[in-house]
């Protein structure tokens, strides 16, 4: 009997411990594992592993095949739409793998649910985006071909590990080149010297193009020994010596706390709430934005993203004439995000948030402090002073910022979505960094040196253009919208007009797509309107967003050239198709040698209807760069950007009852 009670003790003691362990297991991966809340929560580290996992289970990969992209695959639009806190929701997740042995493309879906693969195909003739391995890989390439090295030592450098090669994607391909469909790269070589920014000792006229599928050096080029800059442009406080006299401290302070509010990826503030996610490839995107009006709660966005981004550089010679980086598509801009630091990029009352990302091995891992989210003054918001009481009613401008930054090679860029309380969203993308220079002789500036500026002595600015893509996934009101152009007139003199200062609007419906292809007009003060389809305001006209368009540019290669042909969707400022989930960057899915008219002309080609139908506007804004000397060795901030600004959409100014 004694024994019998021993061994149940015993027995319950072993039974109490396993129930302990397995409840403090489930703790730990509780606690491992984010919850996911929405359809549109971001992937998490668990689930990449998982997709991975399956994929490695499901299909044989080499060991030199990569991931040059895991993201989440995102849910259906309508069942976003209808998804209602604590429903059940499917949670799938997208990958492109590149067996770089074979050089093929391949994108599968894993349903992380039931852990299995749902899609698999090969997508023939297409690159992913480089790499980072492939960087390593193509200078281990060329610094051992006897070519680069005899340039070298043509240069007086022997030391070769004084040389940094920098890659880029191949851009403009010869014939030869596109016939063998081969993965290439195309690197540009440095001298570093003495000091650590080596952009100021550009080795011109030396180009190695690497064949990543063979392992060698494609084709070369010496166009003859150029001088390069010997000086040290460092930048850091230390190499510039004298400083300018400190300011005083300026110190922004919320003594109470932020006004926003964040729960999982979801923010509110001031009236708006909206999803944000940081993609791998677009970088920091917005979802579902709504605006708050009364008690009612009105989509105006479901999807914002940067789409694709051309850098077209103006100079005809062979060794600078196929750059035209993509930096979207041929590059993956999200994952080249910068960590951002407290009153630096952002001041000291933002907050700063991490991003969960995959490398090329499928390993996942957290990128920190990548967005930024925090509020600001901006002057006056409205006022009136009465004269006859002197009374004056004056509201200051708050408004919130969400901030991406990236460098890609020498250039920096930071992308922010402005959140404002009068219901305007604004765009504003900054660009800074170093330019990217060319070596040259020249000591002064020459009449001749129409390419570009001597910015520096032995450095050209060449002259080049910065074009951006936005995808505008518009639900003003709900999924049945329009598009208006508005176009402003001065109308003539007559017997209706004596004095001939009318001036009339003209709004211009744009019903298929073909039609929807648009550019800036100045003339005419021209922009564009999203409306409802089918619901009125209180006047009785149809509530809407309006595009108002910033400083912009034309894009400048000309009709037959290359770069034209694969960058189309810079060609013009505006574009609307008809949604369409898997339409999504302008430039096409793999802007990596890519072929001509990919993106958005084959988007256009069915010319569906618009008029009352779910549509998504592509808005085009660019900036043409005449490097200048103040721009060197880094250049100051310059701004491009554009505002969603509402257009019958509120009935009152919606800022009118704010506060003292």
């Amino acid at each position: 009997m004694i024994k019998r009670l021993k061994r149940f003790l015993w027995l319950t003691i072993a039974i109490i411990v396993v129930i302990s362990f397995s409840i403090g297991l489930m703790e730990t991966l509780t606690a491992q594992q984010p919850s996911i809340s929405h359809p549109l929560t971001s992937l998490t580290e668990v689930e990449i592993s998982t997709a991975v996992s399956v994929i490695q289970r499901e299909k044989k990969l080499s060991e030199m095949a990569a991931f040059p992209l895991i993201a989440l695959q995102e849910p259906d639009k309508e069942e976003v739409l209808n998804f209602t806190p604590g429903k059940v929701f499917g949670r799938k997740a997208f990958l492109v793998i590149y067996e770089r042995s074979e050089n093929k493309t391949f994108e599968g879906i894993v349903d992380l649910r039931s852990k299995t693969l749902s899609s698999w195909k090969e997508i023939p003739s297409v690159q992913p985006a480089i790499a980072n391995s492939e960087y390593e890989l193509a200078t281990q390439i060329v610094k051992a071909d006897p070519r680069w090295q005899k340039a070298m030592q043509k240069r007086g450098i022997t030391d070769f590990e004084r040389v940094k090669i920098s890659w880029w994607a191949p851009g403009i391909l010869s014939q030869q080149e596109e016939a063998t469909g081969n993965r290439l790269c195309r690197g540009l070589s440095y001298y570093k010297g003495k000091g650590w920014n080596y952009y100021g000792s550009p080795i011109e006229g030396v180009l190695a193009t690497v064949n990543l599928n063979t392992g060698k050096v494609a084709s070369f080029i010496d166009r003859g020994n150029v001088p390069f800059s010997k000086e040290n442009w460092n930048y850091d406080t230390k190499s510039l010596g004298k400083l300018l006299s400190p300011l005083k401290a300026l110190k922004i302070l919320q003594p109470n706390g932020i006004s926003f509010q964040i729960e999982d990826n979801e923010i509110s503030w001031q009236g708006w709430k909206f999803r944000y996610s940081m993609h791998p490839r677009n970088g920091l995107m917005l979802y579902q934005v709504t605006h708050k009006d009364g008690e009612n709660i009105r989509p105006v966005l479901y999807r914002a993203s940067l789409s694709e981004m051309v850098v077209p550089y103006g100079n005809p010679q062979p060794t600078w004439s196929f750059r035209n980086a993509f930096d979207v598509g041929e590059y993956n801009l999200g994952l080249l995000a910068n960590t951002m630091e407290l009153g630096k990029e952002i001041p000291e009352n933002g907050l700063l948030l991490n991003a969960v990302f995959a490398n090329e091995q499928g390993e996942p891992y957290q990128m920190p402090k990548v967005i930024g989210i925090y509020e600001r003054d901006n002057g006056m918001l409205w006022k009136h002073y009465e004269y006859n009481t002197q009374r004056n009613d004056v509201r200051r401008s708050r408004e919130l910022v969400m901030k991406m930054t990236v460098a890609i090679d020498n250039y920096d860029y930071s992308i922010n979505w402005i959140f404002h309380q009068d219901g305007t969203l604004e765009v504003q993308n900054e660009l800074t960094g170093i330019v990217l220079a060319q070596g040259t002789a020249a000591q002064k500036q020459s009449d001749d040196d129409s390419y570009g500026r001597l910015i520096a002595q032995n450095i050209f600015g060449v002259n080049h253009q910065h074009f951006f893509n936005y995808r505008l996934d518009f639900d003003v009101d709900g999924q049945a919208n329009s598009v208006m152009e508005m176009n402003v007139k001065a109308l003539p003199m007559d017997e209706k007009n004596p004095l001939g200062n009318a001036i009339a609007l003209a709004e211009i419906p744009l019903v298929k797509e073909t039609a929807a292809v648009r550019d800036l007009d100045m003339k005419s003060s021209r922009e564009w309107m999203i409306v409802s389809a089918h619901k009125k305001n209180a006047l009785g006209a149809a509530p809407g967003y309006m595009l108002m368009p910033g400083g912009n540019s034309i894009f400048f290669p000309v009709e037959g050239s290359k770069i034209r042909e694969r960058a189309e969707f810079a060609t013009h400022h505006l574009w609307v198709t008809k949604y369409k989930p898997t339409e999504l960057y302008a430039g096409g899915d793999y802007p990596n040698q890519t072929q001509p008219e990919q993106g958005l002309p084959k988007y256009i080609a069915d010319d569906e209807a618009l008029m009352g139908e779910d549509i998504v506007l592509w808005y085009t804004m660019g900036v043409t760069h005449i490097p200048r000397s103040e721009d060197w060795p880094v250049m100051p901030v310059h701004e491009v950007g554009f505002k969603l600004v509402p257009r019958g959409f509120f009935s009152r100014n919606p800022a009118i009852n704010l506060p003292e």
